[in-house]
């Protein structure tokens, strides 16, 4: 009887203590060896043994659950260290369809496995324990079951609450991140025994996850085969959230074909919340989405990159290459370009990857997860990576020499190559643009107005390409999306808010090369392009109005010289100065307000972020920092220059259009032509500069920091006290006539 006792210990029933499912199966009803954990407990005492007395009866009944929690949790254990779905090389095409199908059906568990194996560690513990108990009771006289009762009183503690947690994820079938945390839900309890062996378990796990976090923060590559990482691809997730990231991933893959490093930069992997512990913070999960990413990026340069840098050491024979702010920071990189054998060694060395897989060996080989050092290691790892990756963008790539690039074309700091471009397509732009040439007959001034002001020096003039939104031009089918995404560049609001006339769909384009297209995103460069549209429709409205003025002039000293000698019309001149001396003050309020305006922009706020960037970029050695600066920088010009702020951009592209019409009036008036026109145009200026006055100079405004400096811009304007004398009377003359609506108000 003792002996039956041990052997349903281990799981194994016979004729006086039965398995009640293996009952059922001998009466007709087969039990699958891969049935389903049982919920219930089906180890009972055979209903025809009379021999026993009721209390021992119990006390076997009692006993025996723990055979039955062993065997369950041994069945487990074996089903989840079950090998046989991996891929046998040998065999034939018919058998790997078989074996994916049934692949497929069980779902396999590398999670699940390593906690099978903590498992079967306790489950060895408590077979000991049997032996033990064995053999004491073969030493002794007299056995009794009191033997059993107190070797095996400990594990009542520890098998039923595995068992609950195996049939719990069976039941849910919980793997992955689900499973570590559900795990460390369970270490929390007041039983100091299950507590060490549930985290056990869970170090069981960890091994897993430090696994996958080793080859994705130390060689960039993803092991996860069965989708239970918290880092995963996009592709699984392009399929639930539709394909507008489908689409953008195709359009990133056309922008750079032989590269697949910005496609996954940009959009190859994301977060999967399902699967990450509660235990770790979302931001150090990022922080390890963020450094595996920039490893994969260090660990595969672009070939067009390693091009790049012979063409570069080339020119560098030629003469001598400095990278300005960065050489004297990095004495290994002061030829930073000269190596045309380029590769993700040097990018990224072993001994970086070394000491990141010696941080996580550290973890791994602790018997229990400290949060803090899981976090703490996790900043190192991606400080390590984003310091190399702001080497190579900054340092090898000469970021610095792209940013004022885009500083000299998009916001205009080459302010005579615009002048020159302006001035050569005025006469054009003057004419609605043609939709099949726009483009093409833009290139004319543009590439006169190169010749004259961009020296050979220049290496990015080449980078830039003036583009035109074009219309109803028969493409082919080829070159559709490479339109859009061209256009994805120009900001959304280019053909939807109010536009002084055709011409204002310029916009430029830029040729980024690897690495930096990880820096300038599409997003960036619609951010500049927005800022581009802006300051461009202004240096165009104040340039026409300079040359309005020049107009007048000319055609008063026409009508002086005609009637100087004239003693009947000698006076014709005086009345017609007489005439126009208000289209000349408003001319001069025009150009007044234009021209502080430009200053503002230029001086007060393009220069002034430019600089705080430009140390910033200096004290940096961090990628993400770098990213962060810049997108603050961007964020700074649109805001300080009013972009972001609907009423106030409405009332500036008014003011820019009545300066434009003003302008094209008074040189195609002839004489004493009615000026009506003239007077409208006036009078709407001064309500729209006047509600420009009041707007800005508002509390809101004027004493927030999102504009540090529009206090120098107001008190440019209002030197004399001429706006704020104007607003007034302009709100005296509102408050005169309550009967008007609120609405007719400037």
């Amino acid at each position: 009887m003792l002996h039956e006792l041990l052997l349903a210990l281990l799981g194994y029933t016979g004729d006086l203590i039965v398995d009640e499912r293996e009952h059922r199966q001998s009466l007709g009803l087969p039990l699958s060896p891969d049935a389903p954990i049982s919920d219930e407990r089906a180890f009972k005492l055979a209903p025809d043994v009379s021999f026993i007395e009721p209390s021992e009866r119990d006390l076997i009944e009692r006993l025996i659950t723990l055979g039955f929690y062993y065997r369950e949790l041994d069945r487990f254990a074996t089903k989840s260290r079950n090998l046989s779905w991996i891929r046998s090389p040998n065999l034939s095409p018919l058998e790997r369809i078989s074996e994916l199908s049934k692949k497929k059906e069980e779902k396999p568990s590398v999670y699940r496995r390593a906690i099978a194996n903590g498992i079967v560690e306790i489950l060895s513990v408590y077979r000991s324990a049997v032996l033990h108990i064995e053999q004491n009771l073969l030493s002794e006289s007299l056995p009794i079951l009191a033997t059993v009762t107190q070797g095996l009183n400990k594990f009542y503690v520890i098998l039923p609450p595995l068992y609950e947690l195996i049939l719990e994820i069976e039941r849910n079938d919980i793997r992955g991140g689900q499973l570590l945390n559900l795990l460390h839900k369970r270490c929390h309890c007041g039983v100091p025994e299950l507590q060490t062996c549930i985290q056990r378990l869970l170090w069981h796990g960890h091994q897993v996850m430090y696994n996958q976090l080793a080859s994705w923060m130390v060689y960039g590559i993803l092991q996860d085969q069965y989708g239970e990482f918290f880092i995963r691809r996009q592709e699984e997730r392009d399929v639930d959230h539709g394909s507008s990231h489908a689409d953008l991933s195709r359009r990133l893959s056309r922008l750079s074909t032989d590269d697949t490093s910005l496609t996954d930069w940009h959009l190859g992997f994301h977060i999967c919340l399902d699967m990450l512990p509660e235990y770790i913070h979302m931001r150090v999960a990022e922080s390890v989405l963020f450094a595996g990413k920039a490893i994969r990026v260090l660990r595969n340069p672009s070939t067009s990159f390693r091009f790049h840098d012979t063409a570069s050491h080339q020119q560098m024979q030629r003469g001598p290459h400095k990278i300005q702010g960065f050489v004297g920071r990095f004495p290994f990189l002061k030829e930073p370009l000269v190596d045309s054998k380029l590769s993700g060694e040097e990018l990224f060395p072993q001994s970086e990857a070394d000491k990141i897989e010696a941080m996580l060996r550290d973890l791994k080989e602790s018997s229990e997860f400290h949060k803090r050092s899981f976090e703490c290691a996790v900043d190192s790892i991606r400080a390590i990576a984003a310091g190399h990756l702001w080497q190579l963008v900054v340092v090898r790539a000469d970021l610095n020499g792209h940013l004022k690039a885009l500083k000299d074309y998009f916001l205009l700091a080459k302010g005579d190559f615009f002048q020159c471009f302006l001035e050569e397509s005025r006469q054009l732009m003057r004419l609605p643009p043609r939709q099949s040439t726009a483009e093409a007959d833009l290139m004319v001034p543009f590439q006169l107005a190169a010749l004259k002001t961009i020296s050979e020096e220049d290496k990015y003039y080449s980078r830039v390409t003036l583009r035109m939104p074009s219309f109803g031009i028969p493409v082919k089918s080829s070159q559709v999306d490479l339109i859009k995404g061209k256009l994805n560049a120009a900001p959304p609001n280019v053909f939807s808010e109010m536009s002084l006339d055709g011409w204002d769909g310029i916009y430029l384009d830029y040729s980024i090369d690897w690495p930096l297209e990880l820096f300038f995103t599409q997003e960036v460069l619609s951010k500049y392009c927005r800022v581009f549209q802006y300051l461009l429709r202004l240096k165009r409205t104040q340039m026409e109005l300079d040359k309005s003025w020049a107009s007048m002039m000319h055609q008063d000293h026409v009508e002086f010289s005609k009637h100087v000698n004239d003693s009947v019309n000698s006076s014709r001149p005086q009345k017609r100065r007489q005439y126009l001396k208000p289209a000349w003050r408003v001319r001069e309020h025009m150009a007044f307000l234009i021209r502080n305006l430009q200053f503002y922009i230029q001086v007060d706020v393009i220069e002034s972020q430019w600089n705080v960037l430009q140390a910033r970029i200096q004290n940096s050695n961090d990628f993400t920092e770098l990213v962060g600066y810049h997108q603050e920088y961007l964020s700074a010009l649109i805001s300080q220059s009013f972009l972001d702020i609907g009423s106030v951009s409405r009332i500036l592209d008014s003011i820019m259009k009545l300066c434009l019409q003003f302008c094209w009036t008074v040189e195609n008036q002839d004489g004493f032509a009615n000026t009506a026109e003239l007077e409208q145009i006036t009078e709407e200026f001064n309500k729209k500069s006047n509600s420009l006055y009041t707007i800005l100079r508002s509390s809101r405004l004027a004493g927030s920091q999102r504009a540090p400096f529009l206090r120098r811009f107001l008190l440019r304007l209002n030197f004399n006290s001429f706006f704020e004398a104007t607003a007034k009377g302009v709100l005296n003359i509102v408050r005169s006539h309550p009967a008007l609506p609120v609405l007719n108000q400037p």
